[in-house]
Order: structure tokens, then C-alpha cells, then sequence
């Protein structure tokens, strides 16, 4: 029995080890990182909206497919802006505004087939 225990508990060890190993980036543009279907999407404010980039283990993502939606909530205000494919692995929403304290939310569709949902705190 404890040579069992012993092994469902290595066995739960290595999984958790893996599981860590494909965790969120960090940050490469001074955004903030989530990590979503094996995908890191990193959120930037910009003066005149807000940017995605999409990183696959490390590399640059192809997003030249992928679109979506980006919604902002400060405080009361809620705002929305479509997402599109800017070049290389770069998402971009125009006409938002993301500051510190936002909730932002990102559907972005064409991920492997299908939508993802990307929740943001802005810090």
C-alpha cells in the first residue's frame, strides 16, 4: 500500500511540474499577462487604445487570422473596440481606453479553431 501511495504521489508531482511549465509569460511590452488554450496574450495600453500580443511558447504567434473584440470597464464606464490583426503577433483596438484600475475583457476568435475569452486586470 505505501509503495502505491508512493508512486500516485510522484506521479501527481510530475504533473503538477508540467502544468507549471506552460504557465503565463512575462511580460515583454510592459503589459499584463494571461495565459489562455497554451497561448500567452499580453494587454498594452497605448495613447490612442490598446494592444494584444500573442506568444505560442515563446514565439511569436501568427494572428494574421485572429480577430475579436475588446471590452474595458473603468469603474461605471464601459467601453468596446474591435480587435484586429496589426502584423507579426500584434492585436490592436483603437478607440479604448485602458488605465490603471481597468477590467478588460478580450474575445478573440480564430485561436486554434475556435474563441477564447482573455480576462485582464490592469495594475
Amino acid at each position: 500500500m505505501k509503495k502505491l501511495l508512493s508512486i500516485a504521489v510522484l506521479g501527481l508531482s510530475l504533473v503538477s511540474l508540467n502544468a507549471m511549465a506552460h504557465g503565463a509569460a512575462k511580460p515583454q511590452h510592459g503589459g499584463v499577462v494571461q495565459a489562455v488554450s497554451d497561448l500567452s496574450f499580453e494587454l498594452v495600453a497605448q495613447a490612442n487604445g490598446a494592444a494584444i500580443y500573442v506568444v505560442d511558447h515563446d514565439d511569436a504567434a501568427d494572428v494574421s487570422k485572429m480577430g475579436g473584440k475588446l471590452t474595458a470597464l473603468n469603474g461605471a464606464e464601459k467601453s468596446e473596440a474591435e480587435l484586429k490583426p496589426v502584423g507579426g503577433n500584434k492585436l490592436e483596438a483603437t478607440g479604448i481606453q485602458v488605465a490603471k484600475g481597468s477590467k478588460v475583457v478580450a474575445s478573440v476568435a480564430g485561436v486554434q479553431g475556435k474563441t477564447v475569452t482573455v480576462r485582464f486586470s490592469v495594475k
